[in-house]
């Protein structure tokens, strides 16, 4: 399959087709040069389309790794890898940098005024991964092409005095996700019948809320009330969070299934 019609099966904006066409050709690059490669920052649903186009192009899941510089990053690269390098050995190649801007407490800077700011220094947001401000400090992910500069001129955000320093990943101030297991049972795996109970909501309400395009499926939209999960899958909704259908068990006398689900948010 060519360039073209790839891209027309995998991308559902004209936006994201010029995402996913610098996608494949990293990985061209990768396979014709041997070489590691890597993409700029991905959000999940970019990432889930990118997923979807390397399967058509036939990339094989040895032939790539995710990055975010911690586990549970939201904001992700890929590095695709030549052939004399393994996923095992693909961190030493990261072109991902850690950086620390610290500030006094009074500040209290959000991530909106840390985005903000590197705006301002006309940083775009594919060369940046997940921002973790803190009260003092801020911890952020950036690619290599931008590091140097962030650490030589970037010195203040909105009112607030900054001092950069690059730390090492271990240090990063990554957050811990807070979570409730849910346990209950379905009429069925059917998305309106199992977001009724991720989000405490009623069955209708939760179809209504998936029919108006708010509700994703492993991070691509979906409008199907009646589209059917499995384990593992990952659902989100705005403003609502996000759950994970942790466990799918047998089916009750009264013929409902039991779930487990991971509630995010």
């Amino acid at each position: 399959m060519d360039k073209t019609k790839l891209l027309d099966k995998a991308a559902k904006s004209g936006d994201e087709r010029l995402i996913l066409a610098r996608v494949l050709d990293k990985l061209e690059q990768s396979r014709n040069r041997n070489i590691p490669t890597a993409t700029d920052f991905l959000s999940p649903q970019e990432r889930a389309s990118a997923e979807t186009l390397l399967r058509l192009a036939g990339a094989r899941e040895t032939e790539y790794v995710s990055l975010g510089g911690y586990e549970g990053a939201e904001r992700r690269i890929f590095l695709f890898l030549p052939d004399w390098l393994d996923q095992e050995s693909a961190a030493e190649q990261s072109p991902l940098r850690c950086l620390r801007a610290k500030y006094r407490p009074e500040y209290d800077l959000t991530h909106r005024d840390i985005l903000g700011s590197l705006m301002g220094m006309g940083i775009t947001r594919e060369k940046t991964g997940d921002i973790l401000a803190g009260k003092e400090s801020c911890d952020l992910i950036v690619l290599e092409g931008v590091a140097d500069f962030l650490l030589q001129s970037w010195d203040q955000a909105g009112r607030a005095k900054l001092s950069v320093s690059a730390i090492d990943v271990s240090e990063l101030s990554a957050p811990e996700e807070s979570c409730q297991e849910v346990r209950d049972t379905v009429m069925s795996l059917r998305l309106d019948a199992v977001a009724s109970t991720g989000f405490k909501m009623a069955r209708g309400k939760a179809a209504s809320l998936i029919e108006s395009g708010k509700v994703q499926v492993n991070w691509q939209e979906c409008t199907k009330p009646d589209r059917l999960l499995a384990e593992g899958d990952t659902v989100s909704a705005r403003g609502l969070g996000k759950f994970l259908v942790e466990a799918v068990g047998g089916v009750t006398k009264k013929g409902r299934t039991s779930i487990v689900l991971k509630r995010y948010g």
